[in-house]
Order: structure tokens, then sequence, then C-alpha cells
């Protein structure tokens, strides 16, 4: 069976529920709909930090949607939000890396603020201070990316989380969705787990080279409906996907767009997968 693409997904604020696509634009900083770019907007706290899901269960409930470059939060109860796009500029930390955002007005701070009971405020990313990929896994590339977490694309194979649900079920754990681990792209066609052996997937002009495990946290624990935690998916995974280079459990991989910025990726487009020798 040859590997195609099987789910589509961008996430234009970080930690905010994405939005699933049938067609997306391939950017140098990762996948964008309708003009905007994936974790282009940030929540961030008064110093600046970034704000996510580990914190804040309840943004999985904000909805986003993206028209004409500009996008619009939905927050449960039915108030809608038109964020500002080219604001104050503010310093802004996503982990170690010190970037900058143009504050998105105090409308939405003072919405988002009363939403999660913290002050906070949104900001969209600063295009006049690139920032780069880790050289120790994206090696001489330069490749860069917006407010993820250190990586512009997350792929993640079906299988992989078929044979994570059937070791789920022998614990009498309910399966879960792909949502928990809020990948980029989704693939189908391959073995659970090779996209860990990858270098690069390539999809007519378009070329994403797999760089690094990703690391699991607490937000897979979240059911992204109902914002509940639990011990799962991390309890089982770390029974068979610990690493400990990289002291964690690891499911997905981190991809960087080595080519075709400016192309398209479609549902079922036909993927071919190079293996790393």
């Amino acid at each position: 069976m040859p590997a195609t693409i099987a789910a589509l997904n961008v996430y234009p604020v970080k930690s905010c529920r994405g939005i699933a696509c049938e067609r997306v634009d391939v950017t140098a900083q990762g996948l964008a709909v309708r003009g905007v770019r994936d974790r282009e907007w940030l929540i961030v706290d008064p110093d600046g930090k970034f704000v996510t899901q580990r914190e804040h269960p309840r943004l999985a409930l904000v909805q986003v949607e993206a028209a004409g470059g500009a996008i619009t939060l939905r927050l449960p109860g039915d108030e809608v939000l038109h964020p500002e796009a080219g604001g104050a500029v503010r310093n802004v930390r996503v982990w170690r890396a010190q970037l900058r955002g143009h504050d998105a007005g105090d409308e939405a701070a003072e919405a988002l603020s009363r939403f999660l009971d913290a002050r906070v405020r949104l900001v969209r990313f600063d295009d006049s201070r690139p920032r780069r990929v880790n050289p120790d896994y994206a090696g001489t590339t330069r490749a860069t990316t917006l407010y993820a977490d250190g990586y512009p694309v997350l792929v993640l194979s079906q299988a992989s989380l078929d044979d994570l649900n059937a070791r789920l079920a022998l614990r009498r754990v309910a399966p879960l969705p792909m949502n928990r681990f809020r990948p980029n792209i989704v693939i189908d066609g391959v073995d659970a787990y090779e996209e860990d052996h990858l270098d690069t997937l390539t999809v007519g002009p378009v070329v994403l080279r797999l760089v690094k495990p990703c690391t699991r946290c607490e937000v897979t624990t979240t059911d992204q409906q109902t914002t509940r935690r639990s011990h799962e998916p991390l309890h089982t995974l770390s029974t068979y996907r610990r690493d400990d280079r990289l002291a964690g459990v690891t499911f997905g991989m981190n991809a960087i767009v080595v080519a075709g910025a400016g192309a398209t990726l479609a549902l079922d487009d036909a993927v071919e997968p190079k293996l790393r020798f």
C-alpha cells in the first residue's frame, strides 16, 4: 500500500484548537492555511513567557478560524474575537528562545484573561527577527520556525497511533483520537513507528527532513473536548517509548522544510518516504 497523507492540521494559535484542512500551503516555517501560518500566534503571561495547555488545559476549547491572513477566535459561550495584527512589539519567550511578537490588542487580552482567569496577552510573530531551528538537529539548513516548541512540522503515522491504541486496549483504556498529539501531517501506508527511521518525506516538490523525535508532555493526557486529564497515554508510552537521550517519551517526529516552500499539500497526496541510513 503506497504511503499517503491521511490528515493535515494547522494550529494558528499555539495550544488552541487546530484547523483540520483538506489542503495547506507550505512555507519555510511550516504549514499555512488561508494566509495564516502554523503557530504564528502565541498567548503569553505578563512577563512574556509562553502560555500553553500545560498550565491552562482550557485552551483546547478555543476555536480558531483563518481567512485572508487574519484569525478569529471563538470562546465557549459564543464570544467572538478578532485580534489585531500589528500592535506594539513585545519581547516574548518560548522555552529558552527569546523572541518578539506584535501585541494583538486589549480586547483579545481581556477576553482571554477572563477565560483563563489569568492575566495574558496575545501576540503575533515578528518576522523581522527570524527564529532558527536548533542546528544540532537541523544541521546547516538554517531552517526557521515560529512559536512551535522547536520545529516547524510534526509528523505522525496512523499506524503508530493504531499500535498505541492496541496497547491501551490491553489495559482496558479507551482508544485515543489523533488530536491528543497535535500533528501537522498524518501519514498512512507505513508501518508503526517507521517515521522514527525516515530521513525525508517527499510529496511532489515538497521535501521534509525528519530531524528529531518529539518528546511528549501532559498535553497528550488532556481530552481536547472536555479538558479532563488522565495518566494516559504517557503511562503506556513510558513502557516502550522511553528515550533516555532526550529524557522523555517520544511519539512522532519533528521535521523541517528543505524544499518546496510555496507549494501545497493535500489529503491523499502520495508520499515518498526515504529511510535514514
